[in-house]
């Protein structure tokens, strides 16, 4: 079972979305979907100060399998990117929750985040999406 921790939200297509003490959201992808993408050899990252609303392509990430668009869980404006996955994309493999991490997002409003799932409902998510 992949790593699910209980501190962040959730989207369904399988990104994470942590509210930092700065009121920044950080926004990655979850161990389920680094793992199930296999090695990540090129990240394509939002631009600075674009305005996203919920579930509009944020992004790409590529792996030796597939492409996959990154979405984005909550709606605002975003305020900086992970300028270190230009050079290593593997860190998203490596710690998908840490240096992996994709871009950060002043949010239009911090209760977009409750609309997310719960780590349990991800985790339950993941293991209906395997059976």
């Amino acid at each position: 079972m992949s790593e699910v921790p209980s501190e962040l939200r959730y989207a369904q297509t399988h990104e994470w979305a942590r509210l930092e003490e700065d009121g920044l959201v950080t926004v990655g992808i979850t161990d389920h979907a680094q793992t199930a993408l296999g090695d990540v050899v090129y990240v394509e990252l939002p631009e600075l100060d674009v305005q996203l609303e919920v579930a509009q392509e944020a992004g790409v990430v590529e792996s030796v399998k597939a492409a996959s668009d990154i979405y984005a869980p909550v709606r605002g404006r975003v305020v900086a990117v992970n300028e270190a996955l230009e050079e290593s994309p593997e860190l998203v493999n490596q710690d998908p929750y840490g240096e992996g991490w994709f871009y950060r997002i002043d949010p239009a409003d911090a209760a977009d985040l409750d609309e997310l799932l719960t780590a349990d409902a991800y985790a339950e998510q993941c293991e209906s999406e395997e059976h």
